[in-house]
This record gives structure tokens, sequence and C-alpha cells, in this order.
């Protein structure tokens, strides 16, 4: 399958927005809080916003044609940031503090960037020399 720098750069915007709507609403130094953390402590709620949000993840990782490896650690990622909320309170503080989505819509955004070139500011992705000859 030929991914397009457009579908690209779409699923990297589209991370990039559940990154930030995920761990990243309120920023403190280095340290960010979003709705995964806010929603750990609301039972139920925050596995039903953890699963959706790296379901789409998933879904847009596919769609841009990112490795297995990233789908791989993208997975794994999202799959201990959901489990946490399995452990009432222990569980809910660690998932507050682990930043399961950030760290899958990165490594989305990097495995698009080593393929397509960085999206700065909205420019688009290039294809890397591989995709160009893939797509003529």
């Amino acid at each position: 399958m030929v991914v397009t720098p457009e579908r690209a750069e779409r699923a990297w915007r589209i991370a990039e927005r559940i990154r930030r709507l995920s761990d990243d609403l309120i920023r403190i130094g280095p340290w960010g809080i979003g709705l995964d953390g806010v929603l750990a402590w609301v039972p139920g709620a925050n596995l039903l916003y953890s699963v959706g949000a790296g379901g789409i993840l998933i879904y847009e990782a596919i769609g841009a044609g990112a490795s297995g490896g990233t789908l791989i650690r993208m997975g794994l990622y999202l799959t201990a940031n959901s489990a946490m909320t399995e452990v009432p309170v222990i569980g809910w503080a660690m998932d507050t503090l682990f930043r399961g989505h950030l760290m899958a819509a990165r490594a989305l955004q990097r495995d698009i960037e080593r393929r397509f070139g960085p999206v700065p500011g909205g420019a688009r992705p290039q294809p890397s020399p591989r995709n160009a000859r893939l797509a003529t």
C-alpha cells in the first residue's frame, strides 16, 4: 500500500491532537496532564476514553503505513496505559502519571517523519526516495 504525504500528514496531526488532549492539556514544566490523567479517577470512564483514543491512534498508524515495530510499540504503550485503570487507587495514580497516549502518538509521528520528513507547523511530509519509487 502506497501512503500519500497527505494521508501521512493527517495521521500525524490526529496523533498530535490525541497526544495533547490525553496527556498535555495542562503543562507544568516537563510534566503534563490531560483527560487521560483526570479520567483515571473515574472508574469506567477512563477505560472507555483510553481504549477509544488508543483505537484511533492504531487506526491512523495502520492507515499511515506504520512499520510493524511501531505498531507493536504503540500497542504496548496503550495496553499498559489501559491496564493500569483496573487497579483501584494505586493504578489510577500510576495512570495519571503514565503518558501512554503521548508515547504512542510520538512513536507514530516519528515513524511518519522517518519516512516523509518533519511536519513542522503545517508543512506537508514529503515522500522519501523509497516511497517515491513505490508511487510511480
